[in-house]
């Protein structure tokens, strides 16, 4: 079961960033397509408490609607990297 939901705009440099860290680790993941439209992207503001994308939510970690790309790729890394458990 995937854990794992990546709200993203096809391209984003800022959301390949992320998916590249995916694939990097090899994890699946349920993409989510926002619209282009910062108004209309309730859904991921309902999330992560802003419109920008792009959004994580792991729901076996308990991470709700993290934002900015950096952040996530960080996340990722320790968490499913070969930091993850150090």
């Amino acid at each position: 079961m995937t854990t794992l939901e990546l709200y993203e705009l096809p391209g984003c440099p800022y959301c390949a960033k992320v998916k590249s860290k995916l694939a990097d680790l090899d994890l699946e993941y349920e993409s989510h397509e926002v619209p282009r439209s910062h108004s209309e992207r309730t859904e991921v503001e309902e999330i992560s408490g802003q419109t920008g994308v792009p959004v994580l939510v792991d729901t076996e970690h308990g991470v709700d609607g993290m934002p900015e790309s950096d952040d996530i790729v960080a996340y990722l890394e320790k968490t499913y990297g070969d930091g993850a458990g150090a």
